[in-house]
């Protein structure tokens, strides 16, 4: 929960930000399920890259899981 109101607090100090350009973008796994959010004027890319990043690391531990599954029998 901690590092949940993190991210919003950074996410409504970027959009406030008048002076800079700052971006920002998050993954938020909550179960099996990504929820990606993100602000600024680079927003697109870092949201694309966030989702890759997820999907990555769904792979990752879907075949993690199977591994260690397969090497009890």
């Amino acid at each position: 929960m901690l590092v949940f109101v993190g991210i919003i607090a950074v996410l409504v100090a970027a959009v406030l930000s008048g002076g800079g350009s700052a971006s920002f973008g998050a993954v938020i796994f909550i179960g099996p399920f990504p929820i990606v959010v993100g602000a600024g004027p680079e927003t697109a890319w870092i949201v694309l890259f966030s989702i890759i990043l997820a999907v990555i690391s769904m792979i990752m531990f879907f075949v993690w899981g199977r591994r260690i599954r397969g090497s009890r029998s």
